[in-house]
């Protein structure tokens, strides 16, 4: 009886590290992004960023749209964090705004973004130039 348990023991410590070992969780990343834009009552802007996830750098672009009240040009260099990732590539699409994280485009430094896949992006930063507008929409990202 005693070597029964033992066996049964020993299959569930390796079922329970096959199980505990699938890359199907969620990971958090670092995100690093410069932004400028600019504009007219349309702003149009762009930029680079890379996502450190796993001690590896991906390097992307970003481009975005936003339509309302925009006057002036600025660059932005945002920090911050990307949530809810599944590998590198779950980062890639459209983003937009969530809640009250809009208030970047104010000029309050912070904003939060998330895209169909889920990926939830909160970063914040200084921006430089003089710069209005009412939104930020349509952010696109896309790894090089």
């Amino acid at each position: 009886m005693k070597r029964f348990s033992i066996s049964v023991a020993l299959v569930a410590l390796l079922v329970g590290a096959v199980v505990n070992s699938t890359p199907a969780r969620a990971e958090i990343g670092r995100v690093a992004v410069i932004f400028t834009k600019g504009g007219f009552v349309v702003g149009v802007g762009g930029g680079e960023g890379v996502l450190t996830l796993r001690g590896h750098h991906y390097p992307f672009t970003v481009s975005g749209m936003s339509v309302g009240f925009t006057i002036g040009a600025s660059t932005s260099k945002l920090v911050g964090r990307a949530i809810n990732l599944k590998g590198p590539t779950s980062i890639e699409g459209r983003y937009t705004a969530v809640g009250a994280g809009g208030a970047f485009a104010a000029g309050a430094g912070g904003v939060q973004l998330q895209n169909a896949n889920g990926v939830i992006l909160q970063l914040s930063g200084p921006k430089v130039g003089a710069e209005m507008s009412v939104a930020v929409s349509g952010v696109s990202i896309r790894l090089k």
